[in-house]
């Protein structure tokens, strides 16, 4: 697939959910790396996540389709504007479901991105307790005004990725 991600999703770009200027609106914000640390340029990383108060489309507020593209840039920097999600049903921490598209995948890889300032909601997050140490991976720490949230295609730091 390689450089062909750029000329088939370049028009396909929609990182900001929300205006940047809604005062709700938060930035996360990372690169994507493969098993050398190296910056991916050509990758797309894609979210799909609930609204602030957990809910889904259609039963969210009028133009909320809690989706978006991103495509990384030559080093590898990719970001969202969006709304901090509110927790899905009882013990789920509030989460993105997360996307990986990147030269020699054949399929996509799952994951989802957690906030470093919900620790209790971490804590109890069944799957963030499920997968013991790697759940680190999948933490976005708070940073001077958004969240860092870095991919790790393989390697020491390779970021925790979910059968299909």
């Amino acid at each position: 697939m390689g450089p062909f991600f750029r000329i088939g999703f370049d028009w396909m770009d929609a990182p900001e959910l929300v205006v940047p200027a809604r005062p709700d609106a938060i930035r996360i914000e990372g690169a994507v790396f493969d098993g050398t640390g190296t910056p991916v340029p050509d990758a797309v990383i894609e979210i799909f996540q609930a609204d602030p108060a957990g809910r889904f489309p259609p039963d969210t507020e009028p133009g909320w389709s809690g989706f978006g593209r991103s495509l990384t840039d030559d080093e590898g920097r990719y970001h969202f504007v969006t709304l901090k999600p509110g927790p899905v049903g009882s013990g789920t921490a509030p989460h993105l479901d997360v996307s990986v598209f990147a030269r020699g995948l054949l399929q996509r890889l799952v994951t989802r991105c957690y906030f470093g300032d919900e620790p209790e909601a971490n804590a109890g997050d069944p799957v963030l307790r499920s997968i013991g140490a790697a759940a680190t991976t999948l933490v976005a720490m708070p940073t001077e005004g958004c969240y860092r949230f870095d991919v790790h295609l393989q390697g020491d730091k390779e970021t925790a990725f979910f059968a299909w």
